[in-house]
Formats: C-alpha cells, sequence, structure tokens
C-alpha cells in the first residue's frame, strides 16, 4: 500500500516510526534524538511520544525517553502468531543437544532475514546476535534457502533493485553470480555459505514449509569456518536438519 493511499493512516505510521527510534542503542533518546531518527518534526514527535507514555509504551526521565516493558509485546505479537514458533525452540534445542553446535531460525523480510530463534552452542558464535537481529540475506544460509525459495519474479526484482555490499572478501555481491548461487541452492534443497558474513563462520540451512508446500522460514546450524566444508558439513548436519524441518512442519501446520 502506497504511503498516499486512501488506508495508509500517517499517525500510526508515525507512532511505529517512534518505537522503533526509542529501540536503536543506547536505549534512551531526546526528544530530538528521537524526530530526528523517525524523521519526524519536534511538534510530531512530542505528540508520539506523549501518547506512547499515556499507552505505557515509553516513559521519560528528564530529557530522555525510553521504552517500557510493554513494547515487547509488540515483537512477541508476531513470534507467538507464527504457528511453529513453539514448537521449534524445543526442536532446535534437540537438534543442539544432538550436533553440539549453534543452530538458528530466521524469516525473510524482504531484503533481510531476521532471526527469531538463536541457540548458541558453547563455543559462542556471534554473540551479539540474538531474536530480532538483522542480517543481509544474500550473506549467510538461511538468507539463502528464503531467496532461493522465491517465485522467480520476485526473485528477480530481488536481484535487480538489491545492492550487494562486500563484507569479507568471499561475500558475493555479483547479481550474476549470486543468481546461480541461489539456482544451486534451489536445485540442492540446502544452502552453504562460509566466511562471507564472517571469515570465522560457516553455516548449512534447510527450509521450514508448512502444509502447502511454501517455504516460511529457514533453519541452520553454525560451526568455525575450516573445520570443516560443505561436503563434511552436509554429510554430519544435513539429515539432522531436515528431520528437524520435517518435524517442525508436521507438528505446527494443520492439514485440516
Amino acid at each position: 500500500m502506497a504511503k498516499d493511499s486512501d488506508g495508509f493512516v500517517r499517525a500510526i505510521a508515525r507512532g511505529f516510526a517512534a518505537v522503533e527510534a526509542l529501540g536503536r542503542p543506547p536505549g534512551r533518546h531526546t526528544l530530538s534524538e528521537v524526530a530526528a531518527i523517525a524523521g519526524l518534526s519536534r511538534a510530531t514527535a512530542r505528540r508520539m511520544l506523549a501518547t506512547l507514555i499515556v499507552m505505557k509504551y515509553c516513559e521519560a526521565d528528564g530529557r530522555y525517553f525510553s521504552l517500557r516493558p510493554r513494547a515487547l509485546g509488540l515483537g512477541l505479537s508476531y513470534l507467538n502468531a507464527l504457528p511453529y514458533w513453539g514448537y521449534a525452540q524445543r526442536a532446535l534445542e534437540d537438534l543442539r543437544n544432538e550436533i553440539g553446535e549453534s543452530c538458528s531460525l530466521a524469516v525473510l523480510d524482504e531484503t533481510e532475514i531476521v532471526y527469531a530463534l538463536r541457540l548458541p552452542a558453547q563455543r559462542i558464535l556471534s554473540a551479539n546476535l540474538a531474536v530480532g537481529s538483522r542480517l543481509p540475506a544474500h550473506v549467510v544460509s538461511l538468507g539463502r534457502v528464503m531467496l532461493a525459495a522465491l517465485p522467480p519474479d520476485q526473485r528477480a526484482h530481488y536481484l535487480a533493485t538489491t545492492e550487494f555490499k562486500h563484507i569479507t572478501p568471499r561475500t558475493i555481491t555479483d547479481p550474476v553470480l549470486l543468481e546461480r548461487e541461489l539456482e544451486r541452492v534451489e536445485a540442492k534443497g540446502y544452502g552453504w555459505v562460509d566466511g562471507e558474513l564472517d571469515p570465522a563462520i560457516c553455516g548449512i540451512a534447510v527450509p521450514v514449509r508448512d502444509h502447502g508446500g511454501r517455504v516460511v522460514a529457514a533453519i541452520s546450524v553454525n560451526a568455525i569456518s575450516g573445520t570443516m566444508d560443505e561436503a563434511t558439513a552436509k554429510e554430519k548436519y544435513l539429515i539432522p536438519l531436515r528431520r528437524t524441518a520435517q518435524d517442525i512442519r508436521t507438528q505446527s501446520f494443520s492439514t485440516g
């Protein structure tokens, strides 16, 4: 829906922009900072913050504003609405305990993945990543799997309009090469990425499908780069990953 559509409620958009601004580090901001981050005038930002305070999503401490615990419910509402999220927590815990490596579940949000679950192993990898963290989809195995599952027209639009930046020397940034890689992922049924986001991390991922076969998420296993190659990861982790993905699908989606 376009912002100039009759159905677009500008006040709601501004309110969410203020909430997102307050969620930026360091977690407390002045009125001027909220206005600048959210792209609002000071007067509009003041009204939005006043409303959020009344609704108990925000509090003021002198010049500074910060979110209250009630705001956490906004994110949890999304997670709780995912039909597979509750069972996926148990399934990924079992997988992590079985293989001894970090396991994650993510969803695709346009050009980025968003972590919905992340269970680190004892050898913690990227400890700064948590539920809600975002990463460019093209540089991680989770993203490759979900991008490969896009309808052809959506995949073509993504490749034509996304700016791919080098993060490490291994990062694929050429749209033609990335398209070939996504075709390979689609054909193989899994994604493998080594050192494209972090030189120290590799990962293998498979899709999670609903009862109709549509890819709704992806799960992955991550390990320390250099400890294994794609063939080894496939041999060790692909069967447990696919079993877990199938268990999530079976337990979470009704065929009725």
